[in-house]
Parts: structure tokens; sequence; C-alpha cells
């Protein structure tokens, strides 16, 4: 009942309404650099993915619908998300184009990634996830959504995560509670770049929060 499950933010109000719980994402995050964050550890090299994840969520799941919509379909957006943020994903290349599909093909960088891995896995040719990072717990009747646990889960990130005095809140027992990434997060969170958009929500007028 204490799992967090990682997804792109599509798939939040599901997971947090249908399975009762906890997203990292949904359709009402603002938090332009949250997105990008997650779409880093989706669209990163598998061991690299892990080795963030395994700080932040329980089940990784995602959408294999494979005709046009999938998660597959999406990853070109998520890597241009994580590279407004993240700088070094596609330097010099604000379009992320090495990323993506080439005459119906997948690039070497999309083949790379976690993302493909989770949805290819089994259903494409050589595709396997790495047994010490993730393993396959739930599969649909027609293969649309699969989940993964995440294995070697940082007990002391997730144990901080849940401590109630690690969140942050406009006032007590407000809902408003954007929240902390644990410690050993911050390496990561140290290399994001702000991002500035018309709709500036992230920055400015927010009220004074309170640990």
């Amino acid at each position: 009942e204490d799992s967090r499950v990682l997804s792109w933010w599509d798939y939040g109000y599901h997971i947090n309404g249908i399975a009762n719980r906890t997203s990292l994402a949904d359709g009402n995050t603002w938090n332009h650099e949250h997105i990008a964050t997650i779409g880093k550890m989706l669209v990163s090299p598998e061991k690299e993915a892990h080795a963030m994840i395994r700080h932040v969520a329980d089940f990784v799941l995602v959408w294999a619908g494979g005709q046009g919509d999938d998660d597959l379909a999406k990853s070109p957006n998520m890597v241009r998300v994580a590279s407004s943020v993240f700088p070094d994903i596609c330097p010099n290349d604000p379009h992320c184009s090495d990323f993506g599909f080439v005459q119906g093909h997948p690039t070497k960088a999309m083949i790379n990634s976690l993302i493909f891995k989770l949805v290819a896995s089994g259903q494409v040719r050589g595709v396997e996830m790495n047994p010490k990072f993730f393993r396959e717990v739930y599969r649909s009747k027609h293969g649309k959504v699969r989940i993964y646990a995440v294995l070697q889960v940082n007990k002391n990130s997730k144990k901080w995560a849940a401590d109630p005095t690690n969140r942050l809140c406009d006032r007590p027992g407000s809902w408003f509670c954007p929240g902390q990434y644990p410690p050993a997060f911050q390496e990561l969170i140290a290399e994001r770049k702000d991002f500035a958009q018309l709709e500036d929500f992230n920055r400015g007028k927010l009220p004074k929060l309170q640990k």
C-alpha cells in the first residue's frame, strides 16, 4: 500500500484513483522541472535510470499499446522535456533529433533508453531487461499495460520520503505540499537548469513553505 509508481504524467490519476497508489506525477503537476526529471529517468540508459529510480519509486508502469499512442510514441516528447532542464541530454539540439524514429525504425539513442526496453522487452527480438534492475510483475491481457518492480530500492531514501517531517507545506494540515527529493537524489537535482516558460507557475509568488 505504500508503493510509489513511476510513469509518464499521463497515467498519474489512474494510478491514484484506480490502484490507490502514489504516483510521481499526474495531469495537475505544474512543476516543469519535476516532469523533466521523470523524463530523464525514463529516457536514460537502463543502468543510469535505475540508479535514479531506486531512490524515488518501487514500480514503473508503461503503456505499450504499439499503435502510435504508446510510450514509445511519446518518448521523443519525454526526451525534449527532459533536455529543457538537463542540457547534457541533447547538447546543442533542442529538438533531440537523435532520439526517435527514422523511417519507422528507432534510433540508437532510443534503443539504449529505459523506456524502449520497458515497452519492447520480450516483444522485440534481442530486447530484454537487466534482471538486476527491473522485474516484470504485471502485463495486461493484450500487453498494453506493463508494470515492473524496481529492484534494490534504496530503503533509506524511501524511509526519508515517508517521514511527514520532510514534507514542505504552505501551512500545517494543508494539501499544498510540494515535497522534497531524498538527500541521495540531490546530486541529480543540482544538474537541473530551471526552465522559464510563459505560464511561469514555478517562480515568484508561491506562499512560504513550512517544514
